[in-house]
């Protein structure tokens, strides 16, 4: 069985939708599919496109036929090339949803105006719509996700949920997390959406109690706002900048707690919990759709910085509860979030479609 695959950036292209799309079409190769994946960058067909941020726009698209074709939104124009594909020569078209299109106050360290956010989130909600109508499935990485969002709730009769997920052989963990140092993680990258400067906050009222150290991975647009911010606070912090996938695994392994602090919808899962939780470490995240789904397997959530900070004090003194989490963690991936497992649905979506 042929597969065609859209995705607008695949890696090295750094994000969760490229991971995502990279072990997808890595994993149905290994059992025997041929895969072709389009995308604007590092793919088996790059197209050239009009780099809007964030919503690649190709120029020229490939005529290509396939048994099924798979395309990954929110950036729409790929996909859309795709839905054409699907119709002219019959073939059935699955979209996975990943997340909603929210604009941020500010990209790429620019602020963007409401008024203009709003029409671009409402251009594309015009150009994903009819994607959806037409698509034979639709994808999305959580139930609480797709009932609350405003574009998915609309097509939830054709809904299936399929997961993120990692490879839990790549990951080995570390001693108990209960016996683990006061290490405070976030990985991610250093954008204010991300709400890093909501974990530094507690953290700052944190260490007016507890010797805990934060450290924060990853690179951009507002590292050296955040920097600031923890020097101003006074808070204990390491920023790692960028550093290899083996060294973010190794912190991982040493932390007794990953964070993921963000309220956005543009966060609509968190590759990076699953992550952690294979290295046996416990998770927080903020409490909202999706999110907050993935974090219970292995962790708690938060609504608040004053809840944030009781959440990470409970962990940091409790080696009980830590190494319950982490242990509880582990387990979800092995059991749900595992590509092994992940890839079987899929497999099993494209037979009834085929």
């Amino acid at each position: 069985m042929k597969i065609a695959m859209s995705t607008p950036y695949y890696p090295p292209h750094i994000g969760g939708v490229e991971i995502h799309a990279k072990n997808l079409a890595e994993g149905l190769k290994s059992r025997g599919y041929e895969v072709v994946v389009v995308s604007s960058v590092g793919s088996d067909i790059v197209v050239p496109c009009i780099n809007v941020p964030y919503s690649p726009i190709p120029l020229v698209f490939p005529n290509i036929k396939a048994d099924i074709y798979h395309s990954h939104v929110p950036s729409p124009f790929f996909a859309k090339n795709f839905a054409k594909l699907s119709e002219r020569y019959k073939r059935p078209h699955v979209v996975t949803y990943h997340n909603d299109v929210v604009i941020p106050a500010r990209v790429n360290g620019c602020a963007v105006p409401a008024l203009i956010a709003r029409q671009i989130e409402k251009t594309n909600a015009s150009i994903v719509t009819p994607i959806l109508e037409r698509a034979d499935v639709i994808l999305a990485t959580t139930h609480s996700y797709a009932k609350t969002s405003q574009i998915l709730t609309n097509y939830l009769e054709k809904v299936e949920v399929i997961p993120n997920a990692v490879n839990p052989d790549e990951f080995i963990p570390g001693v108990d997390a209960g016996n683990r140092r006061p290490i405070i993680l976030y990985v991610g990258r250093l954008v204010e959406y991300k709400g890093v400067s909501l974990l530094i906050e507690a953290v700052a009222d944190l260490q007016k109690e507890i010797d805990a150290k934060l450290v924060i991975v990853g690179d951009g647009e507002d590292r050296p706002k955040f920097e600031k911010l923890a020097e101003k606070l006074s808070v204990s912090a390491t920023f790692t900048g960028k550093i290899p996938k083996k060294d973010v695994i190794e912190w991982m392994r040493r932390a007794r707690i990953l964070v993921l602090p963000s309220f956005s919808r543009l966060e609509a899962f968190g590759i990076v919990l699953l992550e952690a939780m294979a290295c046996s470490t416990p998770v927080i995240a903020a409490n909202v759709p999706g999110v907050s789904e993935v974090a219970k397997e292995g962790g708690m959530v938060f609504s608040s910085r004053v809840e944030l900070v009781e959440k990470l004090k409970l962990i940091l003194t409790n080696d009980k509860i830590a190494t319950k989490l982490g242990k509880k963690g582990r387990r979800a991936v092995e059991k749900k979030y595992n590509w092994k497992i992940i890839l079987n649905k899929v497999e099993k979506i494209y037979g009834e479609l085929a």
